[in-house]
């Protein structure tokens, strides 16, 4: 049998998009989830279009403190060019429609819905009889059922714990060792590496605000400056 060689990927960036959002290499090493073929490992967690127009990230996962509306879905859909898993209800919507948005979802290319931890049974089991693709419930303690989730219609666990994130993970991961499971990274790579170890497929990583990445940009602007300055004094 040859001996299986592993190459370097090569990489090509274009010009206008070298300040692209990277998420950490380290992710690379969780073993990801595979939804009808595509594998995913990292998980962008954001909804602001322009940073999703300029990352690296396996997938976007789109939840956020509001109601979850249709023109917000259709916003990220349209700029995405990777898949969307997007959030349709848990906390202030349940019921019709959480599964009207989950529908609209899918039907605009969504590969997966998330729910969020206060959501009703009822509310899963409808939102199961409604759409194909695989339903994410979010985890936020070590407290919670999670045979009934799944019994209701839960494919994917989406563990959002904190610092108590990677605890979780571990304590799940002993009782269901097959079971998809997302999680929170966490700020550095020690507590990504900790997240996978304890039994993550993949991990979500929150990326710095626009305003800090244009902070950023800014002051790499004003030192150009300076030294252009300084060059033309000294010529």
């Amino acid at each position: 049998m040859e001996e299986h060689i592993k190459k370097a990927a090569p990489k090509i960036t274009t010009d206008l998009r070298r300040d692209y959002v990277a998420v950490p290499e380290v992710i690379r090493k969780a073993s990801g989830i595979v939804i009808n073929g595509k594998r995913f490992r990292s998980l962008i967690f954001t909804t602001d279009i322009a940073i999703i127009m300029n990352n690296d990230a396996d997938a976007v996962i789109a939840v956020y403190p509001f109601t979850p509306h249709p023109a917000i879905i259709n916003g990220i859909t349209t700029v995405a060019s990777m898949p969307v898993l997007a959030g349709v209800g848990g906390g202030l919507t349940h019921g019709h429609r959480s599964s009207n948005i989950a529908l609209f979802a899918e039907a605009h290319g969504c590969i997966g819905v998330v729910l969020n931890a206060p959501t009703p049974l009822d509310t899963i089991k409808e939102v199961n009889e409604v759409v194909d693709v695989p339903i994410i419930w979010t985890v936020v303690s070590e407290f919670t059922d999670i045979q009934e989730k799944l019994d209701a219609g839960v494919d994917i666990l989406n563990i959002s714990g904190a610092a108590n994130t990677a605890h979780i993970v571990r304590e799940v991961r002993k009782h269901y060792p097959e079971l998809p499971i997302i999680a929170t990274g966490g700020p550095t790579v020690e507590s990504i590496i900790e997240t996978i170890e304890a039994g993550a497929n993949a991990i979500t990583y929150t990326p710095p605000s626009n305003g800090q990445l244009f902070s950023k940009k800014m002051k790499k602007y004003r030192h150009q400056e300076e030294q252009d300055a300084e060059n033309a004094e000294q010529a």
